[in-house]
């Protein structure tokens, strides 16, 4: 008889074991569940480790793909522009008459009358004011009267010689009064000469009485008065009379750039603008200049006659000169932001076919603000890359944004 161990052989219900049946009972399975949460825990961190590794690679290629391209500067680039044939610069102009003289008297005395006044428009030869001059009145009675004297003393020297010189013909005399009789003719003489020049001055005087227009023109200043006293610089400094100025045609000066020097020349054409006459020019013509720079402002003082025969135009006015330059059929024109200034001279950075700098040196003209002319280095087909970086340089690789015209900045 065999011993129980234990194990219960009692049958399940359902179940085909028959009593007797000594195969021990298996032990009941595990829950599914926390398997389950183990591999979806193990799933979770897989993911998000990869996930993680993902991005930061991502980001990665993203911020080396970023670097590579900002290392590349972007620029952009314009054509130059061919110059026109004239250009036109405007500059400050000073406009005088073509005469301008003070009027002095050339006497002493008092005012006693003036017929013109400020801003008339007198004649050559016309009558301006007179002087009362007493005293060379006095001093001209004076030298005439001397001159009477001088005249009476000489015929009679005159008829003494010639008595003497007959005398000496029948031997009467002797020949030493002949010649004292002779000396004595000769100098009264000239003693009457001089009688007369200082008549003769004392008239000139006298003459300076009555102030007259030395030529065609307007009274700008009257400075004096009747019963002023006159004063022909005789002792005392000179004082002016009038002042006369001939505006009939004007004497226009501008100082102009040495930049423009060479081709201001006589002959050229310009137009006066004033703002007083808004809309309306004035022609003039450079008649001359000075041949010479101004060590101070660099500039060549020129001279323009413009025509002013109504009288339109004023003295001292203010007014703006337009010259018509030539310019040159092989100059160009660009931007100031496309210059480079660096040790090596002035240079603009040029794109090559392969997208690369080339920096050209380049020779600078007229400057005329926003923009510049360049005499040499160019020949109008190179792309000019606009505000270039400090640290571009030669054969370094860029990328072209949106084109721009010629001229914008």
């Amino acid at each position: 008889m065999k011993v129980n161990q234990g194990y219960d052989f009692e049958t399940e219900p359902g179940t085909d074991e028959k009593p007797g049946d000594e195969r021990p009972r298996s032990a009941p399975p595990r829950s599914h569940t926390g398997v389950l949460i183990l591999v979806i825990a193990v799933i979770a961190v897989a993911g998000i480790v990869y996930w993680g590794i993902a991005s930061r690679t991502k980001n990665s290629a993203t911020l080396t793909r970023e670097t590579q391209e900002m290392a590349v500067p972007t620029v952009s680039v314009i054509h130059p522009r061919r110059a026109a044939p004239s250009q036109e610069i405007v500059l400050p102009a000073n406009i005088q008459a073509f005469t301008d003289s003070p009027i002095y008297a050339r006497t002493n005395g008092y005012l006693k009358r003036w017929y013109v006044d400020i801003g008339a428009h007198v004649k050559a030869g016309q009558l301006l004011a007179e002087i009362d001059t007493p005293e060379v009145d006095q001093q001209l009675q004076q030298a005439r009267a001397d001159l009477s004297t001088a005249q009476a003393n000489y015929h009679l020297a005159q008829i003494t010689a010639a008595r003497y010189q007959g005398l000496l013909k029948t031997d009467a005399i002797a020949r030493q009064d002949v010649d004292n009789a002779t000396g004595n003719f000769e100098a009264k003489k000239a003693m009457v000469a001089s009688a007369q020049s200082n008549v003769k001055r004392l008239e000139d005087l006298q003459s300076f009485q009555k102030i007259y227009a030395p030529f065609d023109g307007v009274i700008t200043a009257r400075k004096i008065d009747i019963g002023s006293l006159v004063n022909s610089g005789n002792g005392g400094p000179a004082q002016e009379l009038f002042h006369i100025a001939s505006i009939h045609r004007m004497r226009v000066y501008v100082n102009v750039p040495e930049t423009y020097s060479r081709v201001a020349k006589p002959g050229l054409m310009a137009d006066l603008t004033l703002a007083e006459f808004p809309g309306r020019r004035f022609q003039g013509k450079l008649v001359r200049t000075a041949e010479s720079i101004d060590a101070a402002t660099r500039t060549l003082l020129a001279e323009f006659d413009v025509p002013n025969p109504t009288g339109e135009l004023l003295p001292g006015a203010y007014a703006e000169m337009h010259l018509q330059l030539p310019g040159g059929s092989s100059t160009f024109m660009l931007p100031v932001n496309t210059l480079i200034f660096r040790s090596a001279g002035l240079q603009v950075a040029t794109l090559q076919n392969d997208n690369r700098v080339a920096l050209i040196p380049v020779t600078l003209g007229r400057d005329f603000g926003n923009e510049v002319e360049v005499v040499s280095g160019l020949n109008g087909n190179e792309q000019v890359i606009v505000n270039p970086p400090d640290s571009l340089v030669s054969n370094e690789a860029v990328r072209i944004a949106a084109p721009q015209t010629s001229g914008g900045n």
